[in-house]
């Protein structure tokens, strides 16, 4: 994987460099399109499915970034001038892009926060990487589709109210985004049943999966990672290889974004199979490809997990993945 890659779905060297060189902060695309930034992939992603050709969409997280350390760049600001909505996960992932967002919005401008509009502050998970003293809840709520179908909900409300006219087309491709995030929630329930007694335990390097856990009844040991992105302590270390072998965990869940080798470790000690693939907002395949999408993604994490600890997934391999927007146009490429 290339960490610097960016998402192909919004924010391509052509696509800024536009942007750059537009005449005025108001202006938008000649055929009166909204003009739309969105942070990391995943969200992108839903955005995308549901503004299709009648956005001009710009991501701005690169893929295979910490977005919760994501400094942007000042050609940044250029771009978030001229979009008449910015959407982001909100919850503190994104602070510094959604500060610089607010810096230098237009004056009807609108920064949509997805997650704190649909998460009520008394559900908030506060755990080991993401503790209640730092004020920051976890904010991964997107690798559970129920929350993803609230988001984009969200996201088409929001677009609708901003273009009228267009307000059917977004509320089809809601729809039709529901509809295969529903389907992807119900083979998710049913191969995950296939994973034997006990083995439903969920540990892994980053931790973007607690709203997930609840919600499809795993049991979330923890993360690996602290909430300083720092390598965890020798005594942390201890405590989980005890667990591990107390809990009898067979395989522990690494990061393609964040490489580790203490976990790598850990699994040894611990006598579990380090699985180190797992995406947290890193697309799948190449743009383009209709892995590349948030169906994928979740498939692709959903897969791994369930065949890892000892499962089939054959309703999860039959779904489509692909995008549900009938046009691609609005990717800048």
């Amino acid at each position: 994987m290339t960490l610097n890659r960016l998402l192909p779905l919004a924010l391509a060297a052509a696509a800024l460099t536009a942007a750059c060189g537009s005449s005025g902060a108001s202006d938008r695309p000649s055929d009166g399109r909204l003009v739309v930034a969105s942070t990391v992939a995943p969200i992108t992603s839903i955005v995308a499915n549901i503004g299709g050709d009648r956005i001009e969409l710009h991501g701005i997280v690169p893929e295979g970034t910490n977005s919760h350390t994501y400094e942007p760049p000042p050609q940044i600001a250029e771009v978030l001038s001229r979009a008449d909505v910015v959407f982001v996960n909100g919850l503190k992932l994104e602070d510094p892009t959604a500060e610089l967002a607010d810096q230098h919005k237009k004056k009807d401008a609108q920064v949509v926060a997805l997650g704190n509009l649909v998460l009520p502050e008394k559900d908030y998970i506060y755990d080991f990487s993401f503790p209640k003293a730092d004020g920051k809840p976890n904010p991964h709520l997107w690798t559970d589709p129920l929350f993803a179908i609230k988001y984009a909900d969200q996201v088409a409300a929001t677009l609708s109210r901003r273009d009228p006219a267009n307000k059917d087309y977004y509320e089809a491709n809601r729809v039709a985004f529901g509809k295969k995030a529903t389907e992807l929630s119900d083979a998710l329930k049913a191969d995950q049943a296939t994973i034997p007694a006990g083995n439903k335990q969920l540990l892994t390097y980053h931790d973007a999966y607690a709203y997930f856990g609840r919600d499809y009844g795993w049991t979330i040991i923890g993360a690996v990672q602290p909430s300083n992105f720092e390598d965890p302590t020798p005594k942390d270390v201890a405590a989980l290889i005890d667990q591990i072998r107390k809990q009898k965990v067979p395989v522990i869940f690494g990061s393609e974004v964040f490489p580790s080798k203490i976990l790598e470790q850990i699994g040894k000690e611990a006598g579990a199979r380090y699985e180190d693939t797992l995406r947290d907002d890193d697309l799948p395949g190449k743009p383009g490809e209709k892995e590349h999408s948030w169906l994928g993604l979740m498939r692709y994490d959903y897969v791994t997990m369930i065949k890892g600890l000892g499962g089939t997934t054959t309703a999860l391999d039959a779904l489509d993945t692909s995008d549900v927007a009938p046009d691609k146009a609005a990717y800048p490429q």
